[in-house]
């Protein structure tokens, strides 16, 4: 796979690894904040007997409210502002009439489009107490990809990525999902190159300074099988067994890896608040 300069090509995905300069990574950041201060106030926001339309409500008036657009609005047919994925829901469960009840986990999917720049993070919220294995599969989802993202430095590889999640989550009696993948992203929502959450070390595409990604590991308390309902966009585990996911938006410095999703609140990390 080939790399060119952001600068000198097209808004479009073209087969080849864009490379950002300081002017992309200012723009990272200012829409990486923005996603995150909303994911942060949805966290306000999450409780029992609250519907999942509630939270595409407030999703969608924060974006417009702060002179931004939700990404996933409209896109390729989608109706929603947001992705909201309770329980056994691995990814992109559509918001509707279903209400949050207390011991569910929820997945907040939200990406801001600021100035041209994507920025797209999740994160897992408890509905109230829940079970110790949820919040075992909450904590493990989470180290699992703090653990991809430390893998990033220039020279690494995407498999260097894949490697350091599947090696943490497996002995822990968990399963990586392998239908879903990472990104390239900037002033795309989905661009090269894509970002599997399993791998051997060394193998894949070479990390070089400018690439900006999302790492958002899927993981599973059973087997890693999903499929996808009749509506063409959820997806849930075939054994019904509990999901959950997390993600940030990266980008590959000289000498490493910089997050521009991070929580101004620090609620991204559970405990949360810790």
């Amino acid at each position: 796979m080939s790399y060119v300069e952001a600068s000198e090509t097209s808004l479009r995905k073209t087969g080849q690894i864009k490379l950002h300069g300081p002017s992309g990574f200012a723009g990272m950041r200012k829409a990486g904040a923005l996603t995150a201060r909303c994911l942060d106030e949805l966290a306000d926001l999450v409780k029992p007997g609250l519907l999942t339309s509630k939270i595409d409500d407030f999703v969608r008036e924060f974006a417009f409210s702060h002179d931004a657009y939700p990404a996933t609005l409209m896109y390729r047919g989608y109706r929603y502002s947001t992705c909201t994925s309770i329980n056994h829901v691995v990814c992109h469960g559509m918001p509707g009439d279903r209400t949050l009840k207390e011991g569910d986990i929820v997945n907040v999917d939200v990406t801001l489009i600021v100035d041209g720049w994507y920025g797209d993070s999740s994160r897992m919220y408890p509905v109230g107490p829940i079970a110790r294995k949820a919040e075992r599969l909450i904590e493990v989802t989470y180290e699992a990809m703090m653990r991809g993202i430390a893998a990033v430095r220039p020279g690494a590889t995407t498999g260097d990525i894949g490697y350091a999640i599947q090696s943490f989550v497996e002995p822990q009696s968990m399963s990586v999902v392998r239908d879903f993948c990472g990104h390239g992203l900037g002033r795309m929502f989905h661009d090269e190159p894509n970002i599997i959450h399993i791998g051997r070390p060394g193998e894949g595409v070479p990390l070089r300074p400018g690439m900006f990604f999302t790492i958002e590991p899927m993981i599973n308390i059973g087997k890693p099988h999903v499929k996808i309902l009749s509506d063409g966009w959820t997806a849930v585990t075939r054994d019904r067994s509990l999901s959950a996911q997390f993600e940030h938006s990266v980008g590959v410095t000289q000498t490493g890896v910089e997050i521009f999703t991070l929580s101004p609140r620090k609620l991204d990390k559970p405990p949360y608040g810790g």
